[in-house]
């Protein structure tokens, strides 16, 4: 039943798919100005509006003005990934016994769901009001044998805009055979707006005391590294507040010798266990606009990657070219390539079973700082 004191999320055709199948776009609105849009396609946030320190209202998330922008090549801007986000070394990984062999779209390892991940599919949306604020259910159904993963599975993702300024992310998912799933939220964040140039100004605090070196391929060693002495040390008792620019500028280049400095890291959430339970995993700080961001999450892990692949190829909103580190990703999820490491305790599982529902709730909670 819809909550009277919400306004019922409002729709708006978005385009046509190459199939011909027309995708919708989707309107959150509270009091405040706040305001979210996501499509259908990819169940993709396309734009956020957020107060500055002095009530201006700008778009803090990376995305196109159209549906074709998404329906090309990107880097999954404000996308849902699955049914493994990040990477699984080689596309390949066994379950009882059977070996499973999925698309390898990044090198020679799969990245985030294969060549039609859940970010190139067309959901079913079903707006809505709740207690907390005006929300949209987006749901498919994932076939057995889809990108090679095992197991029909059904997939709902909802997100939901409050008037405390928070912005929910509620991903869910079942099983009709023993699969595995990681799902995650993929929007690239600049606080100071999606136009305003790199985050090397923003300043970052991530509740992790180690984090994953990776190979050149991205996939990890299986290490678990200390940040303590290092460029990856984003602790929020460090102080002063760790600078991006800094901790890029002190980084090696990437192990592929392409990038020279970034992070694109899984860090290892703090006291976590899995009682379901919502943590402070990470903040988000830009003190040019006064916007502040927490991220609470249920998730042992949080990939920190800072747009080191963006490279001026893309025009976004508004003309908007988004260049190397014009924004910062912050997927809370589980670890990467977590599957090749399932006899290890200390790395959580990834399998999905028949009768059991994976469930992952990430909050982003807008503050304003000085």
């Amino acid at each position: 039943m819809p909550h009277a004191a919400f306004a019922m999320p409002t729709s708006r055709p978005f385009g046509r798919l190459p199939d011909g199948r027309e995708a919708h776009l989707y309107t959150l609105e509270v009091p405040g100005g706040w305001k979210a849009t996501i499509t259908d396609y990819g169940a993709i946030l396309t734009s956020l509006q957020v107060p500055d320190k002095d009530g201006k209202l700008v778009d803090v998330v990376l995305g196109f003005d159209t549906l074709d922008g998404y329906a090309a090549t990107h880097p999954y801007f404000g996308a849902i990934c699955g049914r493994v986000a990040n990477r699984i070394a080689a596309g390949r990984f066994d379950l009882d016994g059977k070996s499973h062999q999925l698309a390898t779209n990044n090198g020679p390892n799969h990245l985030h769901g294969g060549l039609v991940g859940f970010d190139k599919k067309l959901w079913k949306a079903t707006p809505r009001t709740s207690e907390k604020g005006p929300a949209v259910d987006f749901e498919m159904v994932s076939p057995a044998g889809d990108e090679g993963y095992p197991g029909k599975l059904a997939v709902k993702a909802t997100y939901t805009l409050t008037p405390d300024g928070e912005l929910w992310v509620e991903m869910a998912a079942t099983s009709d055979a023993p699969t595995i799933v990681n799902l995650a939220h993929h929007s690239y964040w600049n606080l100071a707006g999606h136009n305003a140039g790199t985050i090397h100004g923003h300043e970052l605090s991530v509740t992790a005391d180690r984090y994953l070196p990776v190979d050149a391929g991205g996939i990890p060693t299986g290490e678990f590294a200390a940040v303590d002495e290092t460029p990856f040390d984003l602790r929020p008792e460090r102080r002063p507040t760790a600078s991006l620019g800094d901790a890029i500028k002190a980084l090696p280049a990437s192990a592929d010798g392409k990038n020279p400095g970034g992070i694109d890291h899984n860090y290892v959430v703090r006291g976590w266990n899995p009682d379901g339970s919502l943590r402070s995993v990470a903040f988000l700080r830009d003190s040019s606009s006064g916007r502040g961001m927490e991220i609470l999450s249920d998730q042992p892990g949080i990939q920190v990657y800072t747009g080191n692949y963006l490279d001026g190829s893309l025009t976004g909103k508004g003309g908007a070219v988004y260049a190397k580190q014009a924004a910062i990703c912050l997927e809370t999820q589980k670890y990467p390539d977590s599957i090749h490491h399932a006899r290890q305790a200390d790395w959580p599982t990834v399998r999905l079973d028949p009768g059991q529902t994976y469930r992952h709730t990430m909050v982003h909670r807008f503050t304003s700082v000085r």
